[in-house]
């Protein structure tokens, strides 16, 4: 009679050989009824023999009530984007640039997915753990969601698989299960989905695992990335990674020639709207890790691989109403109101038009016909009107001269196409806007809080700008609607934790217009506090390296707003970091030199290399200038730079060369390159 341990292994073991025959192989040998009894039974001995616990055990697929939080990741290796085009001469253009440099090449065309991708990593055959794209170096830990998902096999079959690798791939949602969804949403009153990749998108960030097992999301790996992989090429690797358990798409081809590259193109074209999933178009892509090594890649995206992105889909129908926004920057945005109509396969009733400039160009007018295409946008655009079917009494569409929402009038900035709401202080969606900004991730990070919540926040009272943050009680909170004693707790634990944020992070936090995260991080590693930089003349900003006019006229503006002094003051008084804090110098062999990084770097990440720019003594630059001393290049450094810097006298630099000027040493490793 076989023990606990035996009888539980064996049941694993069964449920996972069925589900890879029903969603892999398409070939069911058991009833739904007799799977389910099998994974009850399995479950009641869990249950009953909690010491036999397992993370990769079948039962995780129904997931989990509990709730999840996700922590930061960061990547083994870069999560980096594609190059898009969006016409076939562009695609032979990249043809053409790979067979010059490498005219023995091959490559492997396959289908682009729309959905969102991910990155698993298996140790030892086993599913560790997956992890969101993020912003390509950081990404959100969402194992638990992603172990329900019933094509994503949570042990590996065959014993030829590397020790530790990871595969990419795209998480999507089926066409059948977002009509299911939204049907469902819109019975009990919300707003459906945009479209299948924003379901999928949503759906794998939710807290709750059980309910993201309900909504059958579903997988295609596509690429492989690790040490000392056992492969030559592309296509050898996930021809293997199909025999360990993986689901690799069968509409995927290894092509020699141009023409066989344009066959592929229109034959995926055509049949795109007759497959169960949504795909945007096609990737081409070199076959030979070597190859794809000698090509290298830019900043953002490899040489050797390239998106063609098929022509959007268009509809016709009537313009009703134009509604107009404000944005936590006071910029005015309009939006059409349609006639519902459908278009790749979801129902549009709103597009954007961007700007004032956009409504003249179009000349539209409320009764127009207009063609909506949707592209690869979330909202759909206008892009033209059907002048035959214009009402004969229409009157052009006038753009609004006063802010919808507080009625100042409406300025516009030089040398820009939207119009702006001055009202900054005033002005209920820019007070909100900025406290969402301020309150995100890449800002202050603050968790617990959400768009919701913080217009609940002002609804009540409670919030007027971010300093009032710090005053909130954890009493009110729990006092608000669907908040309660545990999320109050939550959220002041966290704004405890951003006391903690470092300076460059506070001061892109604050909002100032034209101030992003680069460059906050470059105007407090110039001016080191918050005082100091508020002191500063605008003519002091503009001579910073990636500053200019622009940026130094409003950050002047900023400052001089009384509204914005009394709120940093508040800041300050609740224990905000309004200053660079040193890190710890470790030698002073780059004193006096700067340098400009640019590529990607086999042993550092760029913001590794910048703190240990600054850490021996040197300084970061932004972009090749006649102030720089180096340039520390890495694999894919755009050839504008290289000329730039040929041209003004800047020094090359490898990353070896660096580490050896700072003394530093590391054992050479082997690493396949970024896949996609």
């Amino acid at each position: 009679m076989a023990t606990p341990k035996e009888e539980i292994d064996r049941l694993r073991a069964q449920l996972e050989e069925y589900n890879r025959r029903y969603y892999l192989d398409n070939d069911p040998v058991v009833s739904d009824r007799q799977f389910d009894e099998l994974m009850r039974r399995l479950q009641d001995l869990e249950k009953q023999y909690p010491q036999y616990d397992d993370p990769n055990s079948p039962t995780r697929r129904v997931g989990s009530d509990l709730t999840n939080r996700f922590e930061s990741v960061r990547h083994r290796y870069p999560m980096m984007s594609l190059s898009n085009t969006y016409s076939l001469e562009e695609l032979r253009e990249f043809y053409d640039r790979v067979r010059e440099e490498a005219p023995e090449a091959d490559f492997v065309c396959e289908l682009k997915f729309d959905g969102t991708a991910i990155s698993l990593t298996y140790e030892h055959g086993r599913l560790l753990r997956a992890e969101t794209r993020g912003d390509g170096t950081v990404g959100d830990d969402v194992t638990a969601n992603v172990r329900t998902i019933r094509s994503v096999p949570l042990v590996l079959t065959g014993d030829d698989y590397p020790d530790d690798f990871e595969m990419r791939g795209e998480i999507y949602m089926p066409r059948a299960e977002f009509a299911r969804l939204n049907a469902e949403r819109e019975e009990i009153g919300e707003v459906p989905f945009a479209n299948p990749r924003n379901a999928a998108a949503g759906t794998l960030k939710l807290q709750n695992s059980s309910v993201v097992a309900a909504r059958r999301l579903d997988c295609f790996l596509y690429a492989m990335a690790g040490e000392n992989l056992p492969f030559n090429s592309h296509w050898d690797a996930l021809n293997k990674a199909r025999t360990w358990g993986f689901r690799i798409s069968d509409h995927m081809r290894r092509c020699r020639t141009w023409e066989e590259i344009e066959a592929f193109i229109r034959e995926t074209d055509s049949l795109r709207e007759g497959l169960p999933y949504a795909t945007d178009g096609a990737v081409v892509k070199v076959n030979s890790y070597d190859i794809q090594r000698r090509l290298g890649a830019t900043a953002k995206a490899p040489r050797w691989a390239v998106a063609y992105k098929f022509k959007a889909e268009e509809a016709l129908t009537e313009l009703l109403s134009v509604e107009f926004s404000v944005g936590r920057t006071g910029a005015v945005t309009p939006v059409a109101n349609l006639t519902p109509v459908l278009l790749a396969g979801t129902v549009v009733k709103r597009a954007s038009l961007h700007n004032a400039d956009q409504i003249a160009l179009l000349d539209l007018r409320i009764g127009d016909h207009v063609y909506v295409e949707k592209g690869g946008e979330i909202i759909p655009k206008i892009t033209g009107v059907e002048l035959s079917m214009r009402p004969a009494e229409s009157r052009p569409l006038e753009f609004v001269r006063t802010c919808p929402q507080c009625g100042a009038p409406l300025e516009r900035y030089e040398g820009e196409a939207a119009w702006y709401c001055p009202n900054s202080s005033g002005c209920t969606p820019q007070i909100v806007g900025r406290i969402v900004h301020f309150i995100s991730r890449k800002a202050m990070n603050i968790e617990g809080i959400g768009e919701e919540t913080v217009g609940l926040f002002f609804e009540q009272g409670l919030v007027r700008d971010a300093a009032d943050l710090y005053d909130l009680a954890p009493e009110r909170i729990a006092a608000l609607p669907r908040l309660g004693a545990k999320s109050a707790a939550n959220i002041m634990a966290s704004l405890e934790r951003s006391r903690s944020v470092p300076f460059a992070r506070v001061l892109y936090a604050l909002g100032i217009r034209f101030v992003g995260e680069a460059t906050a991080r470059i105007l407090a590693a110039h001016f080191k506090s918050l005082d100091a930089l508020a002191a500063a003349s605008e003519e002091e900003l503009a001579q910073v390296d990636e500053v200019g006019k622009t940026i130094a006229r409003s950050v002047r503006e900023y400052f001089a707003d009384s509204v914005n002094r009394r709120i940093i003051e508040r800041l300050r008084a609740a224990g905000l970091q309004f200053e660079t804090v040193g890190e710890e110098r470790l030698s002073d062999a780059l004193a006096g030199l700067s340098i400009v990084i640019s590529g990607t770097f086999e042993r550092h990440s760029r913001e590794e290399l910048k703190r240990l720019i600054e850490q021996h003594g040197g300084r970061n630059l932004a972009a090749v200038s006649g102030n720089a001393d180096y340039l520390l290049a890495g694999t894919g450094v755009g050839p504008a730079k290289l000329a730039k810097a040929t041209k003004l006298g800047v020094r090359m630099l490898s990353e070896e060369e660096f580490e050896r000027m700072i003394g530093e040493r590391h054992d050479e490793a082997v690493v396949q390159p970024t896949l996609f």
